[in-house]
């Protein structure tokens, strides 16, 4: 890992050379071989290793790029003869930033709200109830994954689903390590053909460099990324089933409401942003108004439905519910907002703010001209891919945007697709795979992960392959125009 991010960093340092060639993009300062360019480098670098031992030092991810952040923009200011450009850059920097918080703030209030009313403990208890086969569940959660991040995200699903093979294969560590690999793997394929299945392709459909509707274009490739895998590690999974396990989950009061609600948050994102060409976030922020509502609507008719049950569990002579009734609290939708994964929201911020610096200085430019034009389109995606493992795929993906190539729209989507996939090669290449080395400690680790990494890795090669047959045989898309 630190050689990878060593040849990077030299990479970013090797070639003034480059500077004469240019792409279309955004004016930046030519400070790549100044002394304050060389130690932006060097601060992104530093903040970016202690990022990676987050787990070793237990300091969270968000402090050590909001530091190194500042220090990069006291850099570029101190370099920059023009304040009022350098202001600009940053405000721009800064818009991108707040629309995609905004947007994920939304998102992350909505899954919360679906948690408080326990609704993926529901569907937790239905799988337990169920008594599959070693070999079905492990297909079932895996397929699940997949169809349930392109909506809910990678992580919270890897997690769902995580919590549901610890809890039916208690003792059966090898299984237990198989399924979280399997679980990661199809939870990053099934987001990377929708916009809100992970970070990286919200990006790329809130920069407009592929439609929504375009995504589904990687729905195949996606398909094969998982499947490839999977196959090959179902031959290995042991034989029989465990122990059913007896466990029912109610859903609170309007469990299906909210969930209908955040359906209707994704239509008015999407019209929105294709009828209207409003950014995505408007139709976000609108949704967050429908829950308010909503919420409020649960509030002022909850003591009503409060005496309906109790009078109904008096007849039964039912103790459980009527202390459970005792318990419910008023439905508050700033708990959930509360509860959003901020740590993540200000990561974020840092590495767009870091990468954003870095590009204002000319380093992006540097290394788009050395990927881009150097090895050429397809072969510059299939590295991202493989950088994402090593690195967070969130800098990668947004320092592609910041470079922006001139690629055809195929090879834009071949760069969301490797982005969204790559990170599955390694167990700390995605934000599920380092959750569930948490959530499965002791089960899944990162050597348990790495023992399957060639025949993930053969997945990865297989959907590559597939989106450029798909572009160049069948001509779904110009993938080289």
């Amino acid at each position: 890992m630190l050689r990878s991010l060593f040849m990077f960093v030299a990479a970013l340092l090797s070639a003034p050379a480059f500077a004469a060639e240019s792409l279309e993009t955004v004016p930046h300062l030519n400070a790549t071989s100044t002394l304050a360019g060389y130690l932006a480098v060097f601060v992104f670098a530093i903040a970016y290793l202690v990022v990676v031992a987050e787990e070793k030092l237990q300091l969270r991810k968000s402090k050590p790029v909001l530091i190194g952040a500042g220090i990069i923009w006291v850099l570029v200011g101190i370099v920059s003869t023009d304040p009022s450009a350098t202001k600009a850059a940053f405000s721009a920097n800064f818009l991108d930033f707040s629309e995609l918080m905004l947007f994920l703030l939304v998102a992350m209030t909505y899954i919360s709200a679906m948690e408080e009313r326990r609704v993926f403990e529901a569907l937790r208890a239905w799988m337990v109830r169920k008594g599959f086969s070693y070999q079905t569940l492990f297909w079932v959660t895996g397929i699940l994954a997949f169809f349930i991040s392109p909506v809910a995200d990678n992580l919270t699903t890897a997690l769902l689903m995580c919590a549901v093979v610890l809890k039916v294969a208690e003792g059966q560590d090898r299984f237990i390590a198989m399924c979280c690999i399997n679980i990661v793997v199809a939870a990053n394929a099934g987001g990377a053909f929708s916009p809100f299945g992970d970070i990286t392709t919200l990006m790329v459909w809130q920069a407009g460099k592929v439609e929504f509707l375009e995504f589904f274009d990687l729905f195949l490739p996606a398909v094969v990324n998982f499947v490839v895998p999977a196959l090959v590690m179902s031959f290995f999974i042991p034989k029989g089933k465990p122990a059913s396990i007896s466990e029912k989950v109610e859903t609170k009061r309007g469990a299906k409401r909210v969930m209908a609600l955040f359906l209707l948050t994704i239509v008015t994102a999407v019209c929105g942003h294709q009828f209207l060409g409003l950014p995505p976030v408007f139709g976000m922020m609108v949704g967050l108004g429908y829950l308010q509502f909503f919420g409020y609507f649960l509030r002022m008719s909850l003591p009503s439905s409060l005496a309906k049950k109790r009078t109904i569990a008096e007849q039964k002579a039912d103790q459980e519910k009527l202390r459970y009734l005792g318990s419910v609290v008023p439905f508050d939708i700033f708990k959930n907002v509360a509860r959003a994964e901020w740590d993540t929201l200000l990561f974020f911020y840092g590495v767009v703010m870091c990468v954003g610096g870095l590009g204002y200085l000319g380093y992006l430019q540097l290394v788009s001209v050395m990927l881009f034009d150097g090895v050429g389109a397809t072969w510059a995606a299939f590295g991202i891919g493989v950088i994402s493992a090593v690195v967070d795929n969130i800098p990668v993906m947004f320092a592609v945007l910041e470079m922006n190539p001139v690629i055809s729209h195929g090879h834009w989507l071949l760069v969301t697709l490797a982005a969204g996939v790559g990170g599955s090669l390694l167990s700390v290449g995605s934000a599920s795979g380092v959750a569930l080395m948490g959530a499965a400690r002791g089960h899944y680790t990162f050597m348990s992960h790495l023992r399957w990494m060639p025949v993930i890795f053969l997945g990865y090669v297989a959907s590559m392959l597939v989106h450029l047959w798909l572009g160049d045989i069948l001509g779904v898309f110009d993938i080289y125009g």
